[in-house]
């Protein structure tokens, strides 16, 4: 059809000459499967899988999925979408049939014939959602330009400095890292062929026991590369008694899973234990796991202090490593009481390690974790994205901001069709459109905090099972997920800085593969365009779409709006369902049982905080709604007012609340820079301006000279009174005042 093809699993990124667009789709057409580019066929293995099942033979998500409590079964959202679907398709069969029945008596009964044929036609058939005229949309192929790259004079500066922050020996293999036989025989099994650059210059630093600050681009082993020297570390000095011993925190529980899963399998011939504790699984299975003391914890803030304070045999004096995962993200201001409240918590005599793709490098913010003598180790610079990554970005006009859901609509039915993330910057967004694209017929999965623990990771299993093709997911899975084949990645909107769009576009592309990135960029996110483009080392690409394909589309959303809106209204009327039958099902107990409320109240978990604390700290912190974004009063209730009087945003609104929030975000963060830093214990390290000259000495005053000098041979000349050299200098001093020394000596 003359389409852009999508990347397969083992295509090669062509390096882009400035030829013509069409060539450039040959090039990629043509590109063979099994051959890999330079450096990935050293680091990757060509067998290498991202093997998910543990020691035991059991999924890692499995096992989560285990954990959680069974509860009662209601309809899903693709259940209610499919309701839907079947409804209009009714409805339209029904409006055929009336407009056949004005018609002759003769044609009516060939039409009804031919109706009844298309009845039992197959539901995956095109007819119900394209009609023929819709074609010429599917023939239509989108521009691809190569994107200008403009230079800079300090760039070069600033890639010189990253480039020589790390050093490590490129020969350097497992074998030569003095690494155990259970880890080496673990590595083999796990299809480890050589170790990537961050785990050459992180293990043999971490097997020293020094304090690391790292940073590598996605998808390049950090977790190997800081889990194999703990566990050399624990391997060679076995512990005494059953104590934590080692801490790993990461901010999602979905990455906490995964991390979990990596260790397992690394420790699988040792006798090293581990243990999760995340939020959204069984508390008393952690508690239990907790205090038979496993070696390694990996856990998430808020429910290990919830452990650390409701768990009385369990505590963080033992720990002997700290690992945070995603540092960055642990140490922002979301995090802030929570990491002060564990740092205070654990051992002072420990080694701490920080780990990231965008890792900050102001040593000022990491003195709050308390790193002694830290080694830098920045293989990639922290604005770098994976090597065989090919970045397309599409403009969206100022007056067609409301294109942005037909753009991505037409992109995910006409070009990108399986192993897809779209990226959405609010849930309410990624709630529509997984709606949106349901009703299209696609197989579609969201990914965000509004769902429960359970619904989360069943998008996540289906998403690696293929049994969705596309997963519409917030910032909340842009961290450390490791999805295997993931082709594409789409950005609704730009996210809020350069460090959340590497982590996003980071989700594909990883261990070597080749992966692509489809961003909509407006005229506000222009700046942030310019940065990728400038810090970019392959060609940035400009995608365009024809106006009519747009327009089709958007027509299409809009003609799908009261289906979105029967889809919500069921989802609406089952909430409140569950909540009845939730209440009803409480006052029966309480009936039962004779128990007052306040009997159960008592046997609440405490936390670190108070109630008002914590809501105070929440609304400082968290991110306002869209009205609030709105700069002072009267256009706030402007705005309030004209919301209640409308049913439904627009599609310009709704674009422009994922944008707002993206900005404000950038905006308390400036904020937050702009304030006064601090006092630390530790001191900052301010590089002192050189002087052009030789040193000279502040002239001291004779007084002040004498009075300080407390030397053996000062006190002699003080007892023994003035030399005679003193006396007569003082006499040329007082004659050249024009005063007698001699005279004045008698009076």
């Amino acid at each position: 059809l003359g389409l852009v093809g999508t990347i397969a699993e083992g295509d090669v990124v062509p390096v882009d000459s400035e030829s013509s667009d069409s060539e450039d789709e040959e090039e990629l057409r043509r590109a063979p499967g099994p051959r890999r580019r330079g450096p990935s066929r050293g680091v990757f293995s060509a067998e290498f899988v991202f093997g998910e099942a543990e020691a035991g033979g059991e999924d890692a998500w499995t096992a989560a999925l285990r954990q959680l409590r069974s509860k009662k079964a209601a309809t899903t959202l693709d259940e209610k979408i499919e309701k839907v679907r079947q409804k209009r398709k009714l409805q339209e069969r029904e409006a055929k049939q009336a407009k056949v029945k004005d018609e002759d008596a003769e044609a009516e009964d060939d039409q009804t014939k031919k109706e009844c044929d298309d009845c039992t036609r197959d539901e995956e058939d095109v007819e119900s959602e394209y009609s023929l005229d819709d074609e010429s949309i599917f023939t239509k192929a989108d521009k691809v330009k190569v994107k200008e790259k403009k230079r800079s004079k300090k760039g070069e500066e600033a890639e010189r400095f990253f480039e020589d922050a790390s050093q490590y020996d490129d020969n350097l293999s497992f074998q030569d890292m003095n690494l155990s036989r259970p880890l080496l025989k673990a590595i083999t099994a796990l299809g480890f062929k050589q170790p990537t650059p961050i785990q050459k210059a992180c293990i043999p630093v971490g097997l020293l026991g020094k304090d690391i600050c790292a940073c590598a681009a996605t998808g390049t082993g950090k977790t190997a590369a800081f889990i194999l020297p703990v566990l050399e570390r624990l391997i060679y000095k076995p512990r005494q008694a059953p104590i934590t011993r080692v801490l790993v925190l990461v901010p999602t529980r979905e990455l906490g899973i995964q991390v979990h899963s990596v260790t397992k399998q690394l420790a699988q011939f040792s006798s090293v234990t581990t243990c999760l504790a995340v939020g959204g699984l069984d508390v008393k299975t952690q508690e239990a796991a907790l205090r038979s003391g496993p070696d390694i914890l990996i856990a998430t803030p808020g429910r290990l202090i919830d452990h650390l304070h409701n768990c009385p045999s369990f505590h963080l004096s033992s720990v002997e490593v700290l690992i945070l995962d995603e540092a960055d993200r642990m140490l922002d201001e979301y995090f802030e009481e929570q990491m002060k409240e564990i740092i205070r918590l654990c051992s002072h005599h420990r080694q701490t390690m920080l780990f990231s793709a965008t890792m900050t490098e102001e040593v000022k913010d990491l003195a709050s974790v308390s790193l002694k003598n830290p080694v830098r180790i920045f293989v990639n610079s922290n604005t770098d994205v994976a090597p065989f990554l090919r970045q397309e970005f599409i403009r969206i006009r100022p007056n067609r901001e409301g294109d942005r859901e037909a753009i991505v609509t037409a992109l995910l039915t006409r070009t990108f069709q399986d192993h897809v993330m779209l990226f959405t910057q609010t849930k309410k967004q990624a709630h529509r459109m997984h709606i949106l694209l349901g009703l299209m017929g696609l197989r579609v999965g969201e990914l965000h905090g509004n769902l429960s623990q359970t619904q989360r990771l069943e998008s996540l299993r289906r998403f690696k099972d293929e049994q969705i093709d596309i997963l519409v997911a917030t910032d909340v899975a842009a961290r450390g997920l490791d999805i295997e084949g993931v082709k594409t990645v789409i950005n609704f909107t730009m996210p809020n800085t350069i460090k959340h769009y590497v982590h996003r576009v980071g989700r594909t592309a990883r261990a070597g593969k080749a992966g692509r990135s489809v961003s909509l960029v407006g005229e506000e996110e222009r700046k942030m365009l310019k940065e990728i483009v400038k810090t970019a080392k392959t060609a940035v690409k400009a995608r365009i779409l024809p106006q009519d394909v747009i327009l089709k589309f958007r027509e299409k959303i809009e003609n799908l709006e009261k289906d979105i809106y029967a889809v919500l209204c069921l989802e609406r009327e089952e909430r409140e369902m569950q909540q009845s039958e939730a209440q009803i099902n409480k006052a029966k107990k309480q009936l039962e049982t004779g128990k007052k409320e306040t009997e159960s109240e008592s046997l609440e978990r405490s936390w670190f905080q108070t109630r008002e604390e914590r809501k105070k700290e929440k609304l400082a912190k968290a991110l306002q709604e869209f009205d609030l974004a709105l700069r002072g009063k009267k256009k706030r209730k402007k705005f309030v007012q004209d919301t209640k009087k409308k049913a439904q945003m627009t599609p310009e609104e709704r674009s422009q609340f994922e944008i707002l929030k993206s900005q404000m975000y950038a905006e308390r963060l400036a904020k937050r820079n702009r304030r006064a830093k601090r006092a630390r214990a530790l001191p900052e390290e301010e590089p002192a301006a050189a002087p052009a000259g030789p040193k000279k000495k502040k002239k001291v005053s004779v007084f002040d000279e004498e009075l300080t000098n407390t030397s053996r041979k000062a006190l002699k000349q003080y007892r023994a009174g003035p030399s005679f050299e003193d006396r007569k200098r003082l006499g040329i001093a007082q004659r050249r005042k024009g005063g007698n020394f001699k005279s004045k000596s008698r009076y």
